[in-house]
Order: C-alpha cells, then structure tokens, then sequence
C-alpha cells in the first residue's frame, strides 16, 4: 500500500525506499508522463523543481495537477514528470514536458538547487 503524507504547503508526498513521489493529490493518476534519467543528486529538491518548472509551463492546461516521482538507481535517477488532467490531453503536452526534461539549462539548475547538503 501506498502511504502519502501531507506537507506543510498542501504537497503530497511519499518516500518508499528508494522513490520519492511529490503530488498536489494523491493518489497520483498518471494521464501525461514522461520519464528522464539524471544524475545522482536530492531526490526531494529536484522533485520540487521539476514540478515548479512544469507548472510554469502547463498553468494553462485546464485541470493540470502536477506529479513527479523519483527513482533511485544504481546508475542514477529516473525521474517521471507528468500527472492528472481533467479533460482531453493536448498532443504536444508530452512532447513539450520531454523537452524541458532534456534541456540542459534546467537540468544544471536542478543540480545546483538538489545538490546534498553536508
């Protein structure tokens, strides 16, 4: 069974293990998803910049709820960026979270924002 737990600012989140899993509702329904590998880095703080970075893109997706799960393995991180939309999925949405997942702008501000603390 899946146990999500209520943060502070209205996040659902949940760690089992090696995954870290960040949702405005949970359970999550995954109607859009897109999955990237990256580095080894903070699970929590790349989640929660993934997601901001992807609601900044696809605020005007009506009934957009947001979600990203992240993965521990043993060659690195396999993050899923995505979630619920109430509605039809426009074609492009994939593609448009898939770009920003391979865009390596992002993808160094995620590094310095998840970097571990020592």
């Amino acid at each position: 069974m899946t146990h999500w737990k209520t943060t502070k600012r209205g996040w659902f989140e949940r760690r089992e293990g090696a995954v870290y899993g960040l949702t405005r509702r949970a359970p999550v329904r995954w109607d859009l998803r897109v999955e990237a590998d990256l580095p080894e880095m903070g699970r929590r703080r790349l989640a929660h910049a993934v997601r901001q970075d992807m609601w900044r893109m696809l605020r005007d997706l009506r009934g957009f709820v947001p979600a990203v799960e992240v993965t521990r393995r043993a060659e690195g991180l396999r993050l899923t960026a995505g979630g619920a939309v109430d509605g039809a999925v426009p074609a492009r949405a994939a593609a448009r979270i898939a770009e920003m997942l391979a865009d390596p702008v992002k993808r160094a501000a995620w590094a310095r924002a998840a970097r571990h603390r020592r």
